[in-house]
Order: structure tokens, then C-alpha cells, then sequence
């Protein structure tokens, strides 16, 4: 439970339909089952103590008490387990039944929820044995049942964990989900985080498909934690086959699920999570009336983690879409550039081409903004600038990839323009320090703005996201152009996308993804450092450390808020085969050193389109003083070195 995870499950018992001491026993088993795998909330299905398919016996009397008494039994033999309960049984009151869940933790029924939404259409019957609890809204009552003597019987309940405050806990039954005005929205405004669902939903050809859709997007509307445990073996197959289908999803994605068998789904949801993204959308409400508030507590215990994440969080998954998704990224990033070409009346667009990573992606943006213009590749100046540290590889390679698009080329060696500019202000050859890297990188930007003006063109910058959260950039170097097309970009999906465009071109124009391989291929460097031996000298991965770090650590810092301590928990578990200990902590200390202190630069960039859900543009999603400390995230940071003894 530390960092906000918390292990949940949806379990799916072997029933026998009306035998409530034979069903009483199979949800014992997967509740201990599921408090043996740290599981601290689980969900069963609707009606699991008789079966759903019991249709008229549910008029029996010898069935609603054997209900009863079932239940009773599960609360006295599950006194000792650390595990919050829901499950399904058919209740009583004022002469009606109702189809409640039954909430229950350690040898206590926290309460009984009422199903509002019965549904009487098609092979549905529930009309005709229970009644809705909506007549009970915004009433809260205690009846005695199942041996305990003041139980809170409510459609309003909602459970909250006294140790852990992110724990909340809202229950709908089946049908409730699938209305226009679901009861899961009244909870979640009330300060539900995780809804249970006790489901008993027939099975037929694509029905799973609706489910997961509509599942994913409760929780995703909610900002939720969602547990769905469906009905399956065991119940009557007289016309109806239940394939208990159970799933778990976390704000619109589904981590977990099953079909066609019986047992657990088990996996971990992120409160901490949800509850950031709740309080930073000013949309969502704080509260809502006529809840009822039950209280109970668990023990706060490490949570093993075995939920997906993603080594490259801003990279597209391979689900099958992948092209698709990069596709939309190029053009959500070719639409912002075509507008502000449009918009300007540009002649020309002029973009600095180094043969790196970074320049490539923006000329190959920059094209696409031109054909859906349909204007020439021609209105394009690519313009490579060698300088002290280009050598021959990038140099060639922005040749070709300029003559691969069809763009105007010029080279404008800066070397002695640049020796002019030391001369005047001091600065030795042979003093390799910052003003000689930097002093390129300006006189770089000089010659392309300047070339802008002739053409009446624009500066297309080529800096990424990346470089952005390090300050990996000069100011009023590579730091400034007229429209940044890639400031919305991370590293790792530079690469990603460059990549994408090569497996394209690979039968149209082999030339053009020869050339791109080869640039993937080229290490990382702004090159203002003299080659060795003809090599690359000024290694970027080597300095700041990697990307693929980096943007992990953006993504969580800046994307959910997170501590660096959970950051770096998160790091050990999806980069831990590839980074040890000491490793991640040196390069997320320097993250947060290099963020905090270079936010300077973040507040004067130019504009560009945001393309993903991370962006530091002062004008869009990140509001952040320049003058800041970092003291409280590094201090967190010495902590972690100290117990990891680094």
C-alpha cells in the first residue's frame, strides 16, 4: 500500500445454483486465496451465494435463509483476514427483496447496497423477485442480518480505509453500470476512488468487447479504479451462458482480466495515481449529498508489484496500432506548423540540419506541413553549418536526407565566423570550455535567422521535450526559432517516430530509409567538440545520462506528480535488468537538478504544438516559477542514496 498501490482482485467461484453452503464455501477459498497474494479488496459476483439463475426460488424462503446464513458463515471465518469483500446476496426488507451486495472486512458487514437498476427486458427477469433500491436514496437504515444486529443498509454507503485516506470504496451491481446515469458517478463525486461491480452478465457473440469498452470508459470518466467480477461456472445454462468475464481498469485502461475460467484476476491500481489526476482537474467535484460514510481499516503492508509499466512511457504500445499512433503524432505536429506557415505567409521554412536525431524529425515534419500545403519540398532550406565538431558521417547524411526530401540545400560553414567572434571577445581555440560549445551553437542560429529574413521565411526549431526538462540547450542558441515542431516531443519518441518513417520509405525510397537507419544509428551529440580520430567526440548520454531514463523520470514527475522515491521504485521495477541501483538514483538526482535550475530557459520558448500529454510550454500545461528550489525532491533524493547505501 506504500506509494498508493494496492493489490485488488476480482474472483469468479465454482457455483452450484441454490446450494448456498456448497457456494459459501468457494468464495472462502478465493478470499483466502486472495489475502494470501496481498490481495486487500476483492470482488465477487452478483447473487454468488445462490447463484444469479435461481428465477423463482428466489420466493423460497429455505433459499433467502440459506443466503443468510451463508453469509454469516464467510463473516466468522474471515475475522482474521486482511481483506475488504464485496459479494452478492439476496436481502430483505419491509416485506421486499432486494439484490444487494455485501460489504465485509475482518468478521464485519460494513453495509448492504442495494442494486438501483433491475433490468426486465430480453432474458433479464429481475422485476419480477426483486425491488430497486432507488426508493431508498438518500436514506440510510440499519437492519439486522446475517447474525450482526445494526447492519447500514443503503445505496448511499461508500467505504472508506481509515489507513489509507486514497482508499475509497463505492459499490454498483451488473445492470448499474450500463445505464445513462450510473450510481458509480454519484460515488466517484462523493470520493469514491475504486468501484466494485458484482456482476452476473450472460455472455453472447461480441458482448465481451461492449464490456471492456464500457468499462474502460467509466474509469476513465471517473478518474477510477474499477473491479468487475463476473458469474460463471456453476450457474444454470438452461438458456444463458455465463463465461465470468472479470476485469480490472484504471482510469480508461484495462490492466487485468479473464474469461471462460474460474479463480482470480488479480493486479495493483495506483490511488495516489487517480487522486492526482482528480485534483488537477478542476472539473471533476469535491463532493456529493446523501452519501454514508462506513469506516473500516486495513493493515498498511509493502504492495509486490506485477502491473504493466512501461519502460518507455511516451513510446506508443504494439497493440496492434502502432503506425497508426505515430502517424498521428507526425501529423498533429505537421497541422501546428502548417497553420503558422499559413498564418505568417512564409516563403520558405529554414531548418538547421545536422544529420542528428532531433533536425531530422523536424525536417521530415516540416515536409508534411508542405504537401498538406501543397506547396514544393523546394520552399524547404534545409541548411547544414559545419563547425569545429562536425564530422563527415552527419555531414553526409543531412546531404543526403536534404536531397531525399527534394528540399533547397546550402551549406554555410561557420568555422571562421566563429573564430572572428572568439577573437573579438577572447576566447582561446584551445579553451574547450562552454563558451566555445556555446558560441556555435549561437552563431548557428544567427545564420538561419538571418537566412530567414532573406528568403522571408521561418526558423523551425528542432529542440525536444527532452532537451527541454535538462536545459540540454544553448539559450538563444538551438534554444530559439520562430516555431518549434518538436518541443512536444520526448527523446525516446524522436527516435521512435524517425524509426517509423524509415520502416515507411523502406520500398518507396530504400535511399531515404538507408540514410535514416544510419542517423539512428548515430550516437547522440551536438557536436561542438573537435571529432577523434574522426569520430564523435561530445556524447550527450554521456553527460546528462540516458534518454530513456530521463523521459521516464519526466513522465512521472511531471505527468502524475510523483515523489522521487515512488519515481525511482518505478524505475527499478520496469529499468532494473537494465540500471543498477546506483545508476538510477546518480541520473534521477541529476533530473531534478537540471530541471529545477534550468526552467529559465522553459520560460521564453518559442511556440510549438503540444502532441502528447506531457508538455512544458509557460503558456500550456507547466506553470513553474524559474526561481524554484529543488531542495525538498533532492533531500528525498539523499534519503534513498543512504538506505540504498550509494
Amino acid at each position: 500500500m506504500r506509494d498508493g498501490f494496492i493489490k485488488v482482485a476480482a474472483g469468479t467461484p465454482e457455483i452450484r445454483v441454490a446450494d448456498c453452503t456448497y457456494n459459501a464455501q468457494q468464495c472462502l477459498t478465493l478470499m483466502r486465496q486472495a489475502a494470501d497474494q496481498g490481495v486487500k479488496v476483492l470482488c465477487l459476483p452478483e447473487l454468488c451465494l445462490t447463484g444469479y439463475t435461481c428465477g423463482d426460488l428466489f420466493l423460497q424462503e429455505s433459499l433467502l435463509q440459506g443466503a443468510e446464513d451463508a453469509l454469516a458463515h464467510i463473516i466468522r471465518e474471515t475475522k482474521d483476514l486482511d481483506l475488504v469483500t464485496a459479494l452478492g446476496v439476496p436481502v430483505r426488507y419491509h416485506g421486499k427483496l432486494f439484490n444487494c451486495a455485501a460489504v465485509l472486512c475482518r468478521g464485519e458487514l460494513l453495509g448492504l447496497v442495494p442494486k438501483l437498476n433491475l433490468p426486465n427486458y430480453t432474458e433479464f427477469y429481475e422485476g419480477r423477485w426483486f425491488t430497486s433500491g432507488r426508493a431508498l436514496l438518500g436514506s440510510d437504515f440499519c437492519i439486522p442480518f446475517a447474525g450482526q444486529e445494526n447492519v447500514e443498509f443503503s445505496p448511499g454507503l461508500i467505504f472508506r480505509c481509515a489507513d489509507l485516506p486514497q482508499l475509497c470504496i463505492g459499490v454498483e451491481i451488473c445492470e448499474d453500470l450500463w445505464v445513462a446515469d450510473t450510481p458509480s458517478t454519484r460515488l466517484a463525486q462523493g470520493g469514491a476512488t475504486l468501484m466494485l461491480n458484482p456482476s452476473a452478465s450472460d455472455e453472447t457473440v461480441c458482448k465481451d468487447d461492449y464490456r471492456r469498452t464500457l468499462l474502460s470508459a467509466t474509469s476513465g470518466r471517473l478518474v477510477c479504479g474499477y473491479v468487475y467480477a463476473d458469474a460463471g461456472w456453476g450457474e444454470s445454462s438452461t438458456d444463458l451462458i455465463y463465461a465470468g468475464h472479470s476485469l480490472i481498469a484504471e482510469n480508461g485502461t484495462i490492466l487485468a482480466q479473464r474469461r471462460f475460467e474460474t479463480g482470480l484476476t488479480v493486479t495493483e491500481l495506483d490511488l495516489e495515481k487517480l487522486c492526482h489526476e482528480r485534483q488537477r482537474m478542476s472539473t471533476f467535484p469535491a463532493d456529493a449529498p446523501d452519501l454514508f460514510p462506513q469506516y473500516f481499516r486495513l493493515n498498511v503492508a509493502e504492495t509486490t508489484l506485477t502491473r504493466p509499466v512501461a519502460k518507455n512511457p511516451f513510446v506508443p504500445a504494439d497493440h496492434g496500432d502502432r503506425a497508426a499512433r505515430c502517424q498521428e503524432i507526425l501529423t498533429l505536429a505537421a497541422l501546428g506548423l502548417k497553420k503558422r506557415l499559413a498564418h505568417t505567409g512564409a516563403r520558405t521554412a529554414v531548418v538547421g540540419l545536422s544529420g542528428g536525431l532531433d533536425s531530422t524529425l523536424a525536417l521530415l515534419i516540416t515536409a508534411r506541413a508542405m504537401a498538406m500545403l501543397d506547396r514544393p519540398m523546394t520552399d524547404i532550406l534545409a541548411v547544414t553549418m559545419p563547425c569545429f565538431g562536425t564530422t563527415s558521417r552527419t555531414k553526409s547524411n543531412a546531404e543526403i536526407l536534404a536531397e531525399r526530401i527534394g528540399t533547397t540545400f546550402d551549406t554555410v560553414d561557420i568555422g571562421d565566423a566563429v573564430k572572428v567572434h572568439f577573437r573579438d571577445i577572447g576566447q582561446s581555440m584551445d579553451d574547450l570550455s562552454v563558451t566555445f560549445e556555446n558560441g556555435q551553437a549561437r552563431e548557428r542560429t544567427q545564420v538561419l535567422m538571418d537566412l530567414a529574413n532573406r528568403t522571408g521565411g521561418m526558423v523551425i526549431g528542432t529542440g525536444d521535450l527532452s532537451e527541454l526538462a535538462l536545459g540540454w540547450a544553448t539559450y538563444n542558441g538551438d534554444h530559439m526559432s520562430m516555431y518549434a515542431v518538436n518541443a512536444g516531443i520526448p527523446k525516446t519518441l524522436v527516435r521512435h517516430l524517425v524509426a517509423y518513417v524509415a520502416d515507411e520509405a523502406e520500398t518507396r525510397d530504400p535511399k531515404l530509409s538507408a540514410v535514416l537507419r544510419d542517423i539512428l544509428d548515430t550516437p547522440v551529440s551536438p557536436e561542438l567538440l573537435p571529432p577523434k580520430d574522426g569520430e564523435i567526440a561530445q556524447r550527450t548520454e554521456e553527460l546528462v545520462g540516458p534518454y530513456e531514463l530521463h523521459d521516464f523520470f519526466l513522465y512521472y514527475a511531471v505527468r502524475w506528480g510523483f515523489t522521487p522515491g515512488k519515481i525511482y521504485r518505478l524505475a527499478q521495477y520496469a529499468l532494473g535488468d537494465t540500471y543498477d541501483n546506483a545508476t538510477l538514483l546518480r541520473w534521477l538526482d541529476n533530473f531534478y537538478r537540471r530541471f529545477f535550475a534550468q526552467q529559465f530557459k522553459r520560460s521564453c520558448l518559442p511556440d510549438g504544438p503540444k502532441v502528447g500529454s506531457v508538455t512544458l510550454s509557460p503558456r500550456g500545461d507547466w506553470r513553474m516559477p524559474s526561481d524554484a528550489c529543488a531542495t525538498l525532491w533532492r533531500a528525498q533524493l539523499e534519503q534513498l542514496k543512504a538506505r540504498e547505501g550509494v
